[in-house]
């Protein structure tokens, strides 16, 4: 245990994070997200929900402030529901609550698919609500 630092952080996500480079990728994937088989290095955080990860994550990790939208949501495919995912409120409270003013893109399901292949590493959390997974750029200090 360290002081100052969520519980929920595993030592293999700390590490991840600690490695991270400017302008790195994280993915952070609901259940349904096909971690294992789009991610480079794969971080499995069972039990835990999208939003008290990223809350967890955005603790320590600054984001990108060279690009217009460091926060990116996968992009509802048409039909599927009717407005924006309840949890896009959540996941946008939180960003907003570690680093004011950001912006959240939203990026289409097979392009957030082509960046997740291209991305540092994925975590694989058990997020049940739908379109719950987002990727975040590392900004410097």
């Amino acid at each position: 245990m360290l002081k100052g630092i969520s519980p929920l952080l595993s030592p293999e996500l700390l590490k991840v994070l600690a490695e991270m480079g400017h302008g790195d990728e994280i993915v952070i994937g609901d259940a349904n997200f096909a971690a294992q088989s789009l991610g480079q290095r794969v971080v499995r955080c069972d039990g835990l929900g999208g939003v008290e990860l990223l809350d967890a994550i955005l603790s320590l990790l600054p984001l990108d402030t060279f690009v217009e939208t460091p926060v990116n949501l996968m992009q509802v495919v048409p039909g599927t529901l009717d407005g924006d995912p309840p949890i896009w409120q959540d996941f946008t409270a939180t960003v907003q609550k570690h680093q004011p003013g950001v912006a959240i893109g939203q990026v289409e399901r097979f392009a957030f698919y082509d960046r997740a292949r291209k991305a540092y590493a994925c975590v694989s959390t058990s997020e049940r609500a739908l379109y719950a997974c987002i990727i975040l750029k590392k900004g410097v200090l």
